[in-house]
């Protein structure tokens, strides 16, 4: 679908898309992170042994700081043990098992989304149409673009308060799968992408 063709949607206040097609999307994927392919210093990381609690103060372990860092990135990482450990803004970090957002759902390959309320809705869902282009001006490999409009996915957590806006989305793709991670083509955001909402 071309992108000259989609409808766009005015940003206008606080009222969410809900159905359509809509252009000029920023999208950012998004991950677990795993231990087994990071290497930094230790780092001593210390949170809460479940989501209910705010910013505690129990020991979770040490963990390569590069690892540590990427969780507080991505949101989550899964340790050695088998174990998640977790980040939020509202909660810190906190041991799970599973990966989850931070009202506690578990994260779901190629379905879970986030977005601000007043611009996706919770539990509204898409797919994206359109894979625009990667930040950097190139276009996404057709295999991961495909990948991605193939998926249909939901939104079940918002945004850390200032890293969303208007018509930016972030979609969760499952587990790093090497220590270059990074550097691949999974690792991106794209912009210019259409959604289809409903």
């Amino acid at each position: 679908m071309s992108t000259a063709v989609l409808i766009a949607v005015s940003a206008c206040g606080d009222r969410p898309l809900k159905r359509g097609d809509s252009a000029g999307w920023t999208v950012t994927i998004f991950y677990t992170a795993v231990q087994a392919h990071h290497s930094g210093f230790p780092a001593k990381v210390t949170g809460c042994r479940s989501i209910d609690c705010e910013y505690g103060g129990d020991d979770l372990g040490t963990y390569p700081a590069d690892f540590v860092a990427a969780v507080h990135d991505q949101g989550t990482g899964r340790t050695a043990s088998g174990r998640y450990l977790n980040w939020s803004y509202d909660v810190g970090y906190w041991l799970d098992d599973a990966p989850r957002d931070g009202s506690g759902r578990r994260l779901r390959p190629f379905e879970s989304a986030v977005a601000d309320r007043d611009v996706l809705a919770a539990a509204t869902r898409f797919t994206i149409s359109d894979c625009g282009r990667a930040d950097d001006g190139r276009t996404l490999p057709a295999e991961i673009c495909a990948k991605l409009r193939a998926a249909r996915w939901t939104v079940v957590d918002e945004f850390t308060p200032g890293l969303g806006g208007r018509r930016k989305t972030d979609v969760y793709i499952g587990e790093e799968t090497g220590s270059d991670f990074t550097d691949g083509p999974w690792y991106t955001t794209f912009e210019e992408a259409a959604l289809h909402v409903g």
